[in-house]
Formats: C-alpha cells, structure tokens, sequence
C-alpha cells in the first residue's frame, strides 16, 4: 500500500460538484480524470449523465467517458480492468489519476482491487428475472435474492434492477453467492495508494435544490430530444440511466411532461440518498461540507490542502 500508485478519488452525489472540483485538482496536481460514472461510459447520452464539456473539462484528459455504444453490455469487472490500465498509464506518464465519479460500486471495487471472474452469463435466465420483476415488482426480486445471498442483498437497493440480476444470475451459474464470490477477489492487496476526498451537504435540501435546478437545466439544454434519439438504441444497462426512463412514458404519450420531470427530480434525489449511504460507509473518506464555505474557492483551497498533505510520501503510512 505505502508502495502503490497515489490515486486521488473525488467522490459523493450527484449534483454535489465533483466533476469541477475534480478538474481544478487535475489542474493543480498535474492530474488526468477517471470518471467512475457507471452512465457516463455511454455515448449519445451527454445530457442525461451530465458529461463534462469540452469547456468544462478545461483542457485536462479525461478518460472512460462516451467509449461505449449505448446497446452494449458492461460490466464492474471490466470497469476495475479498463480503469486499472488506464491509471497505470497516467502513472506511467508521470501524472496523478484523478478518480471523479459517483458509482461506488466501481470506486470500492477498483480501489480495493476486488477481482472477480466474468462469466458468460445466462440470457435466457436474465430475461426471466426481468419479467418477473416487471410482473411481481422490484421489491419481489430482492427479496428472491435475499433468500440466496442476504448478506449481498443487504447491500443493494431493490431498485438496483441490474445488480439484483445479476446476483441471482451469478447464484444460478455458478452454485456461489456474490457475497462468497467477492470475499474471494481480496486476495490479492490493492495496487494503490488512495486518497479520497468527499462532498456532501450540511443540509441534505441544498444538494436536493440543487438536483431540481439541475434537472430543468437539462431540459433547457435539450434532454428531451437527447432521450428520444438514445432510447431505441439503449441496452438493457443504459436504458435505466436516470433522465432517459423517466421520460419514456411522455416520449410514448402516456404521461404529461411535468409528471416525468417530477418523477426524475424525485428519482434523482433517492439516487444521491442511496449514494451517500454508500460512501458514508467509507472511513478512508475526507468529508468536505460543501454549504459549510462561502465560495467554491474556499472549498477548493481546502480540498487542495488536504489532498496535498494526504499524498505527501511522508503521510503514506497514514493512508
């Protein structure tokens, strides 16, 4: 660990400005960003993942966004294999991989090097376990999966489609539960040295106002149009991006336009809750209070600080 690859991580919810904090840190420590957005890896789907912009990436290499067509299948495993060689590179060119994103699944499994054999699958099976869901609701599925693994069940959200599925499908193919399947990937220790900086809010309704100003943000920019063009082509994965589904019944004219973009800002918020609770398990996690500062550059200058002394070679062993 004292030995391994400095990573800084900027982690949190939605809406709560990692992606600017983690370009002026990128700026100030001589970085590249790695996203951590499960969506963000999408192409066509800009607005509805909130990709930063040729402008708002300020001239820093970011990598791991818009690599993916919206139709194909990914994976954590391939996530902690393709951002692992990406960090070696940065590394290698003498730089500091900044990690910005909001997935924790991916930060958690790529940080702590958890390794787990990718499977072929079962397509029949997974297409069963989505009419299921579709036929008896979320909530029965996972509960299914807590009767087989509760340990991992107690870790996802039902609405966690996609990973509840998948852990049954990992059960039913293999005989092993996720739980025992990723007990066995920490075998070998992490290749990296992390540091992670986190944002949240003193007053959880400051990040939620900020989640609804973002929202009618998008539409202005043009999500509606956005969501209409990615859907047809969206897979099973990218279609459950927050900001696509949402609209599908007005895109279909089966709902108004404001009862979509109500159910999205409310969808939002649970993401963010569901979030934090994920982070906040995290002890290694510096935890800045973003409405604590009166400025962005306040809470920059303290961001920069702390991660400056955290990757100091003399605080390794700290870490």
């Amino acid at each position: 660990m004292e030995n391994g690859i400095p990573v800084l991580a900027v982690v949190g919810p939605t809406a709560s400005g990692k992606t600017k904090l983690g370009v002026e840190l990128a700026l100030a420590l001589n970085g590249e960003v790695v996203s951590a957005d499960s969506m963000q890896i999408y192409q066509g789907m800009d607005i509805a993942t909130a990709k930063p912009n040729e402008a708002e990436q300020k001239g820093i290499m970011h990598h791991l966004i818009g690599f993916l067509p919206p139709g194909e299948r990914y994976s954590v495993a391939r996530y902690v294999e393709d951002a692992g060689r990406v960090i070696r590179e940065i590394h290698g060119r003498g730089k500091l991989p900044v990690l910005v994103g909001g997935t924790g699944l991916y930060i958690s499994s790529l940080l702590d090097n958890i390794r787990f054999a990718e499977e072929e699958g079962n397509p029949s099976l997974r297409i069963r376990l989505r009419a299921f869901a579709e036929r008896e609701g979320q909530a029965a599925l996972h509960a299914r999966l807590s009767q087989i693994d509760p340990e991992y069940a107690r870790t996802l959200h039902p609405n966690n489609l996609g990973r509840v599925i998948r852990a049954i499908e990992i059960f039913e193919t293999t005989g092993k539960p996720m739980s025992a399947h990723l007990r066995e990937s920490k075998a070998e220790p992490s290749p990296y040295r992390p540091v992670l900086l986190g944002l949240r809010f003193g007053d959880r309704q400051k990040l939620y106002d900020r989640i609804n100003e973002r929202v009618d943000r998008m539409v202005e920019a043009g999500l509606l149009d956005e969501a209409r063009a990615a859907l047809p082509e969206a897979g099973s994965t990218a279609a459950q991006a927050i900001g696509c589904k949402e609209l599908l019944p007005f895109l279909e004219g089966k709902a108004p336009l404001e009862d979509c973009l109500e159910e999205l800002k409310k969808a939002t918020r649970r993401y963010a809750k569901r979030q934090l609770s994920w982070f906040q398990r995290d002890e290694r996690i510096h935890w800045l209070e973003c409405d604590r500062y009166d400025s962005f550059e306040a809470l920059f200058d303290q961001a920069l600080k702390t991660a400056a002394a955290a990757l100091a070679p003399s605080a390794a062993g700290r870490l």
